[in-house]
Formats: structure tokens, sequence, C-alpha cells
């Protein structure tokens, strides 16, 4: 069943899909997949390209429009858009604390979370491209971060559905394990860190405090979350975006207030850090993060809390021995720690289906370099030159192994590039594939 709405500037329509939860059993369980189709007034009856949208994540649901602006509006100039909440997200069957328990044990809930990764994705995305534009039908793709990545799946299962493909900040390493990424991201996030600091450097005994006073005594966080020292540090995550280092100094400076008994963390404070550390809105981003990377081929030993792991080869991030030595405190990044599971609210159920993911070993690859070498369809990449989640040697390296690929190296935005400024950057690879740049 379909359903219209309209938007300032857009015609929206709901549609909702039954895809198998495996698609190697389409004869067994199904779930939902939704997806909103948007197009500019006067226009809904046009033969228009469609346009896919692959958001960010994993775990996040598309974007909600509100009306015709950012990146969506250039598209609209030319293209009939999808917005796919992905597997999991959104209102397509989705996978959290709540509807998991129904699973069952850990290890029901584990093997169903299995069928939640990019390759799954992509069968989704086919299976409605074919029910939409027909089986000999083709679209554009635009894949953002997580979504660049499910693009390669895309263009290494099924490329004979794809007209065109826009990546931004989402070239992943197509032979690259999960140890081979965080120890390529520590690096980039302790340099995210100098500027930081170099930019606010009354931050640099702000947050010894507030991480001296952690150590002490962890807080609780309004939605009785534990505020740990390590907890205080993966607010980090903040650094990737380009104004995130101010949206994190103005947090910082508002984190002290005289209560009875003297200083102590204020509510405000708290009440920001929760918003930044909580994954109720997005649980899958935690636990199936280190996934996205796992591949057979690449690693048979499984990801395995890579990013902890690795962490102890860059001491630099130890906050207990930065208080000790008077170094700055570092921020962490886009890092998932066993210690979230404890304690976030929202992870805590899913404890023990996050370890045995971790420690899964049979993840079947993802890409295929020797069919992407030999792709054909036109693909055209933004990469940001000091992206801190996507790393910019890696996302290189796979523009030259893939074929008919041209990309566009800019340091003019951060990761967050098509959300703050996404009208210029996709207008860019628009013109780019029409050969004006």
């Amino acid at each position: 069943m379909s359903t219209a709405s309209r938007l300032p500037g857009i015609v929206t329509t709901d549609h909702v899909f039954r895809v198998p939860l495996d698609h190697r059993r389409p004869e067994g369980e199904r779930i939902e997949v939704y997806a909103r189709e948007v197009v500019a007034p006067g226009r809904e009856h046009e033969n228009l390209p469609w346009m896919l949208f692959l958001q960010g994540g994993p775990g996040g649901k598309a974007g909600r429009p509100l009306g015709r602006d950012n990146w969506l509006s250039r598209a609209l100039d030319d293209y009939r858009v999808l917005l796919l909440d992905q597997r999991g997200t959104g209102r397509s069957t989705p996978a959290n604390r709540q509807t998991l328990a129904r699973r069952g044990g850990a290890a029901e809930q584990a093997d169903y979370l299995a069928h939640f990764r990019a390759d799954s994705i992509v069968r989704d995305a086919e299976l409605v491209r074919r029910l939409l534009l027909g089986e000999d039908g083709q679209w554009s793709l635009l894949g953002q971060s997580f979504g660049g990545f499910c693009t390669l799946t895309y263009l290494s299962l099924a490329p004979e559905g794809v007209r065109e493909a826009f990546v931004t900040g989402g070239l992943a390493g197509l032979r690259v394990s999960a140890d081979d990424v965080y120890r390529a991201a520590y690096p980039r996030v302790a340099r995210k860190n100098a500027a930081h600091y170099a930019r606010h450097p009354q931050d640099v005994a702000t947050v010894r405090g507030i991480a001296a006073h952690l150590a002490g005594r962890p807080a609780e966080l309004p939605d009785g979350g534990r505020l740990t020292v390590e907890a205080f540090q993966a607010i980090g995550l903040l650094l990737g975006g380009g104004s995130g280092s101010d949206t994190l100094h103005y947090l910082l400076e508002e984190a002290w207030v005289e209560g009875t008994d003297g200083a102590e963390l204020s509510d405000t404070f708290l009440g920001g850090v929760q918003a930044q550390l909580s994954f109720a809105g997005n649980p899958l981003y935690a636990v199936l993060h280190e996934s996205i990377y796992g591949q057979l081929s690449v690693d048979r030993a499984g990801t395995e809390w890579a990013a902890e792991r690795v962490r102890k080869e860059f001491p630099a991030f130890d906050a207990e021995q930065a208080l000790r030595s008077g170094a700055p405190v570092l921020f962490t990044g886009e890092m998932i720690y066993p210690w979230m599971f404890e304690a976030d609210p929202a992870l805590v159920p899913l404890r023990e289906t996050a370890q045995l993911l971790a420690q899964r070993r049979d993840w079947p690859d993802l890409y295929s370099p020797e069919r992407l070498a030999a792709n054909e369809v036109p693909v055209f990449a933004a990469v940001y030159h000091d992206d801190m989640y996507v790393d910019t040697d890696h996302s290189l390296e796979t523009a030259r192994a893939v074929g008919n690929l041209r990309y566009w190296i800019t340091n003019e935005w951060e990761h967050d590039g098509l959300r703050v400024s996404g009208r210029a950057v996709l207008d860019r690879l628009i013109r780019m594939a029409h050969g004006e740049v």
C-alpha cells in the first residue's frame, strides 16, 4: 500500500515491501522494508530517472525530509528520489532491545542480525528496484559514508541494476580488516584532538578536570547510563563533523555548577553528553559496527572487538596515564567498545548478542575486487581529505582499484559535507557525471 503526502516543495509517497530475511532462502521468513519516494511538485507523473539514497551508519534510517532543502533540492532537479530505511532501521522492521527480545536468546538474536549487513541491504534494494522500475530498469545510487560501502557492495553483486553511482565519504577499503581500520583511525583521531586543543586551548584543563572527577566517581546520566572516563572520551565522535570542535567546546564550557556540596557536573552537561552517547535511537550502529568490516577472505579470526584491542597500541588514549603525566586527555572517535554494552541502558540487553557477533568468523565477503576492477558503471566520488571516519588512504586505494571511477578530493568539508552543504557537494558530482568538471 502506498500513501502520498505534500510538504513544502516536495511530494512524498510511502512504500512498504516484504523481503526475505535471508535472501538465500526466499521461501523463509520475511520482514518489512520501508522506503519514501520523493519528487518535485508537478512532476509526479513524469518519467524521471530514479535515485536511491543509501544512508550512513550502520543502523541509520534515511532522513525525514521537511521540504526541499540541502542535497535533496539538487537531486530533485533531475531525479525521483527513494529514501530507503535499511533493514532494521526506522520503519523497516526495527531491530532494538525491545524487538530482538522476541526472537529468543543471544544466539538467536545474533543469527538474526547476521542478515543485516550491506549484502542483505543491497539484495533488498534489488528486489525493490525490480518492483518499482521493472526487471530491466536501472537507477542511480547516492551513498553517504556506510551508504558508500553499500554502493561498492551493490557494484560487486548487482551492477546491472545501476545506471550511475555517487559516493560521498564512503569509499571503503576493499581488503582491509577491522584491525587495519582502527590502526589507521587512532592517529587520525589524535590529529583531530590536537586541532581541537589548538583551537580551544582552555579545554585542555577543563577536560583533565572532568576526567579526574569521573576517575574517582563516575556520574549517572539522566537515562540511568554510566558516565565513566572512557565514556566521556567517546564524545570525541563529534570531532569528525565540520562544526564538531565548536559543539564540543560549548558543551565543555557548561560542565560545572556549584551545588550544595561544591562543584559538580551540571545537568546541562550530562544531558548533552547523553545525547551524544546514547544508542537508544540507533542501536544497530553499536551492535553491527565492526561487522561491516568482517570478510572471511580478509580476517578469518573475526573482528573480536578490534577497536578495543588496537587501542592498546596507542597509549596516548590512556586517560589515566595522561592524568598522571600532565598530558592532554584525548577523546576517541568512531569506535565501539565492549563497555558500551554495560553503560548504555539501550545496549545492556544486547551485550551477549554483541559478543557473539564479535566472535563470528564466517562473515561473507562484501566486495569483489575482480568485479569492481572491471566495473563499467560510472562512479563519481567525493573523498574528504581530513575525514576522521573513513581513512583517506584506504579510500584512494579503492578509487584506483575500481574501474570507471572518478574522484574529487577536497578539504573544504568534513565527513558530514553532504549534510551541511549537500546541494554544493552533489551538484559537483553531478557536473562530473555530465563532463562539466
